[in-house]
Formats: C-alpha cells, sequence, structure tokens
C-alpha cells in the first residue's frame, strides 16, 4: 500500500500575522511550522497501513509525504519523517509563489500523478484545512482533479480486511454521514479523527539526515502559467487590522477566586445567570 499524505508549512497561528504589499501572506518566519491539521492527516496516514501488515512477498507499505512551497517548506516534511512518513516529496519552484487553493490542487494532483507512475497510489489523504487561509478546498479540488472518490471532513476512517475500500463518518449540521469508496481514494479528515503522535527523539534525529525529492514544474509538466498568481483564481485585494471593538470590557481583581466572582457578577447584570 502506497499512502501520499499532504503537507503545508504554514505561520504559526497563534503569531502575529501579516501581508505583503502584493497580497501575498508573510512567510519564512522563525514560527512556521507545520499546519497542525496535517499532524492528524498524517496519523491517519499512518494507521491505516500499520493496520494493515504487507503479506509475505508484497512491498513494504509506503507514506510519502508531500508539499509545495519555497525551501524552507521542506522543515514540514521533516515534521512529518520524525512522526513515521518513509518518504518525503517536496515540489519547489518560484512560479508556485502566489498560488491560491485551486493552483496549489493542480501541482499536487501533478506530483501524485508522478508518483503513481513510480508504484501506485492507493490513498491520498489531507487535513480538513491549511490554517493559513482556512479555505478546505483543497482536497475536492484534488479528488476531482485527480478524478478520484472523495471522502473529506471525515472523523472516523476504516479500511476492509482486504484494504480495497474505505469507509467514514462525518458529522453534518444535522446528521452524521457513513461513506464508502473504492481505493484508490481522496480522504480529508478532521481534528477529531486522530490524536497525531509526538516523534521520538531517535525519529527526529533520522529526520534531519533523510533525503528528500525534489521536484519543479517542469518535471511535473505543469505549464507555469497555470499557477502562482496567474493562474489563480482568487487574490487578496485589500487587508486591514482587525478594529478594536468599542464595547470591550476587561474583568479582573487581584487573585483568581475574585476575578471569577467579578466575572459572574458581570454576566448575571447581563443576564445570563
Amino acid at each position: 500500500m502506497r499512502v501520499v499524505v499532504c503537507v503545508k508549512h504554514v505561520p504559526d497561528i497563534q503569531s502575529a500575522r501579516s501581508f505583503r504589499e502584493d497580497g501575498l501572506l508573510a512567510r519564512g518566519g522563525s514560527d512556521d511550522t507545520l499546519n497542525e491539521l496535517d499532524e492528524d492527516a498524517l496519523e491517519a496516514g499512518l494507521r491505516l497501513v500499520e493496520a494493515h501488515p504487507p503479506a509475505e512477498g508484497e512491498p513494504a507499505h509506503d507514506v510519502t509525504v508531500l508539499t509545495v512551497g519555497p525551501a524552507h517548506a521542506v522543515e514540514a516534511l521533516r515534521r512529518g519523517l520524525a512522526m513515521g512518513a518513509t518518504t518525503a516529496v517536496h515540489v519547489v519552484d518560484d512560479a508556485v509563489a502566489g498560488s491560491d487553493a485551486l493552483a496549489t490542487a493542480r501541482v499536487l494532483a501533478a506530483a501524485v500523478r508522478h508518483l503513481d507512475a513510480q508504484r501506485p497510489v492507493d490513498v491520498v489523504v489531507a487535513g480538513m484545512a491549511g490554517l493559513d487561509g482556512l479555505t478546505s478546498l483543497v482536497p475536492a479540488a484534488l479528488a476531482a482533479l485527480l478524478e478520484l472518490p472523495q471522502l473529506t471532513l471525515a472523523d472516523r476512517v476504516e479500511l476492509d480486511p482486504a484494504g480495497r475500500t474505505l469507509t467514514v463518518r462525518r458529522e453534518t449540521s444535522r446528521d452524521a454521514e457513513e461513506l464508502r469508496a473504492p481505493l484508490p481514494a481522496v480522504l480529508s479528515v478532521t481534528d477529531q479523527a486522530f490524536r497525531a503522535r509526538f516523534p521520538a527523539f531517535k525519529g527526529i534525529l533520522a529526520a534531519r539526515k533523510a533525503p528528500v525529492t525534489t521536484l519543479s514544474l517542469a518535471e511535473l509538466g505543469v505549464d507555469p502559467a497555470t499557477v502562482g498568481l496567474d493562474g489563480s483564481s482568487t487574490r487578496v485585494v485589500e487587508a486591514r487590522p482587525r478594529p478594536e471593538r468599542p464595547d470591550r470590557v476587561v474583568v479582573s481583581a487581584d487573585d483568581p477566586a475574585a476575578t471569577a466572582a467579578a466575572l459572574a457578577d458581570y454576566l448575571s447584570q447581563k443576564g445570563f445567570a
């Protein structure tokens, strides 16, 4: 079995994020990290192969972490390797800069096809969203481009004993759905699906030295005009800091107990008792 997990290197969600003059998100800071929701996707991929060890005579399972981004995005792959991924692929090309969700999906789809030609890909896994854009569009777009079934926003994942059919559950605003699809398929998981494992120290050391395959758009057969700012369907035209709320109220006291009492009193005055 081969599983490809799409990951992204993003600014830490707790950091002070900003846009550049050209409307692109400022990246490359010291606090950039592997998208937290992609750790859940990698955990899903690792559990799929761990639950279905290869039969005698079959090749070992492979979990590949795949990212698209500038040179420093390799750190997301290093994190994935430390968590247990077996191989890493980095699509790095200056023409990719500024790609929106759909343009990014074009590059990822080309990379998956490239990998599939080397060894068939059974499952493509992604997190529910990138914490830099929060569009949740890439998994569905990727499935459409690859012409594969999509099982998105899953909070439970199960592969049948034969390893050929994937069953997932997902919550909607009204009920829970159970979806089933034959492999190959595209899967995205929510942060409720799995608790991502912590990499062991030995894994962290090994990941620093592990080889990472780099690919360019030319090697993938992707026309640069279809990605980047020119190939994107959306762009940021203006961004302003969120204004302070004029009715903001700070409730505090000298110690936690007094603060709690003051907060309870305030909520009571507002009718929340």
